[in-house]
């Protein structure tokens, strides 16, 4: 079903060899044949994806872990545009009914507003309620398994294969949990994901648009020429969008916009190459690379700085006169009053992420990154052990406990670290370009946070992680199953890789009540904490 990028599949060992393919052929990516079932599938996935996390949403009734934060930014932002701290007693209050209770002052906040107002629509739909702020994530979390299924479909060429990587996101513990907690984690990845997958629409674009140039030309190749410029690229303008949203979510997003930019660029010259550019396909680093800048990092950093327009329209938020009060900073004489001003905040917002108080404060749920893909320490968001025999599927004398476990289901995640290994082989060794979308969005979500290991870092910031790992593991299965005239190995391929999707999906239902704050009894929570350092 996967068959390798540039060539045709063998048919076996005695086959003769497939015929050379021209220029043209190895660059034109057409399009997938069946449109209409490739989406049936994809809305089907996706319809799964809503149905499991819908259930139950408002469960538990209070603000669990950091939706004591975001939570309540977003509806301070939703009725003064800024936001605002609260009274101590506010939770009570809020769940109580009463969310009319912020303080006149504004609140010092540490991340960018994007995910917040997202927040807040479902606030402004359903109310200041749990299942209002929860809203936005779950709508989301489910669109990101709609992107990813569309992403792994256009870059393995199959339904089949994007069916399952959709599938497998949406039978992911830690996916499901942060699709159902307002926290911003969940944006980041639902808008980097978006921004690969314009990325990889535009390699097609481009390698089309160079193709429909040869024709058009009657070229058999750019006989050494650099070709067309082709600087308005559209897929690309929306990954550049779709990077700022991104940022606006949480600032991490820069190094993964920097990889894939980067990578980007590297399609451009391998296109060109192809081509028949030759050496000066080497040119388009500069020809391209500005173009691209300005589509990507520029166009990102305007969107950026326009998710802040509701801080910079009012005049209450922290900060927010820094610029007229300091008429002589530089940037307030550059730059005007409400751009200083913002400036001044971003400042203090990177001296709170790497300053002492950070660098020196604990936690216990404090999980180092070196862990995160084998699941060594996840996080407790929620634990009720004093709820009334009975409640739930509790029966008798029981005990009865509640539980909302951030943990990504373990078979895909263990298993994820065989694919991501094998992803590496086969991208270096094997030159298969596809497996390089997955390998760089791991690396560059996962490895800065290896730098901030003085500071607590909690497992659930790799819900932006899973998405890549989970294509990895769908591209790795396409290859397991093998191309459609595969024959018996064929077969046998399909079973192994039905057989672990059951897998994953049976240790997702084993999880699912600690996953979604279900009554069970202490007996049953207990068998779910498989080591020590889960507890």
């Amino acid at each position: 079903m996967l068959a390798p990028p540039d060539v045709a599949s063998p048919e076996g060992a005695d086959a003769p060899p497939p015929p050379q393919r021209t220029t043209l052929e190895r660059l034109r990516v057409p399009p997938l044949t069946d449109r209409l079932t490739g989406w049936l599938v994809t809305l089907a996935v996706t319809a799964i994806a809503f149905a499991l996390r819908v259930v139950h949403l408002g469960r538990p009734n209070a603000l669990i872990f950091d939706e004591t934060y975001y939570a309540k930014d977003a509806y301070s932002l939703l009725r003064f545009g800024y936001e605002r701290s609260w009274p101590d007693d506010a939770n009570t209050k809020i769940i109580a009914g009463n969310p009319d209770v912020l303080n006149n002052a504004a609140s010092f906040i540490v991340h960018p507003q994007v995910g917040k107002w997202l927040i807040a629509a479902g606030e402004h739909v359903f109310g200041m309620t749990s299942v209002g702020w929860r809203v936005g994530p779950l709508i989301v979390g489910t669109l990101l398994v709609l992107v990813l299924t569309r992403l792994v479909r256009r870059v393995s060429r199959s339904t089949l294969i994007g069916g399952l990587a959709g599938l497998l996101l949406a039978f992911d513990g830690l996916a499901y949990v942060m699709s159902r907690v307002a926290l911003l984690d969940i944006f980041l990845a639902f808008f980097l994901v978006t921004a690969v997958a314009c990325l990889a629409a535009d390699r097609d674009w481009f390698r089309n648009r160079l193709a429909a140039h040869l024709e058009r030309h009657d070229l058999t190749d750019l006989g050494g020429r650099f070709g067309p410029a082709l600087v308005v690229r559209p897929w690309r303008i929306a990954a550049g969008l779709s990077f700022g949203l991104a940022l606006g979510s949480k600032w991490n997003a820069l190094y993964v916009l920097a990889a894939f930019a980067l990578l980007g660029l590297a399609w451009d010259v391998g296109a060109r190459r192809l081509a028949g550019a030759g050496t000066a396909a080497y040119t388009g680093i500069l020809r391209d690379g500005l173009p691209a800048f300005v589509s990507l990092v520029l166009l990102s950093a305007v969107v950026y700085v326009s998710t802040w327009i509701s801080w910079l329209s009012t005049t209450g938020g922290y900060d927010r006169n820094w610029g007229t009060q300091h008429p002589e900073a530089w940037t307030t004489r550059f730059l005007g009053a409400p751009l200083a001003s913002l400036i001044q905040y971003h400042r203090d917002i990177w001296g709170f992420h790497t300053g002492d108080y950070i660098n020196h404060a604990t936690h216990s749920y404090d999980a180092k990154p070196i862990g995160w893909l084998l699941i060594v320490r996840p996080l407790s968001m929620h634990y009720q052990g004093d709820l009334p025999a009975g409640a739930g599927s509790c029966s008798g004398a029981d005990t009865c406990v509640s539980s909302v476990l951030a943990i990504g289901t373990p078979a895909l995640w263990w298993g994820g670290v065989i694919a991501l290994v094998a992803a590496v082989i086969l991208w270096v060794g094997v030159r298969d370009w596809r497996f390089g979308i997955p390998v760089v969005g791991v690396l560059s979500v996962w490895l800065p946070w290896f730098s901030y290991d003085t500071r607590p870092v909690f497992y659930f910031y790799a819900v932006a992680l899973i998405p890549f790992t989970v294509m990895a593991v769908a591209l790795c299965l396409g290859r397991l199953i093998g191309d459609a005239r595969a024959g018996d190995r064929r077969m046998l391929g399909g079973v192994l890789a039905g057989a672990f999707v059951a897998l994953v999906a049976a240790n997702f239902a084993w999880l699912h009540p600690i996953l979604s704050g279900e009554p069970i009894t202490y007996a049953r929570w207990r068998a779910r904490m498989w080591f020590r350092s889960w507890i």
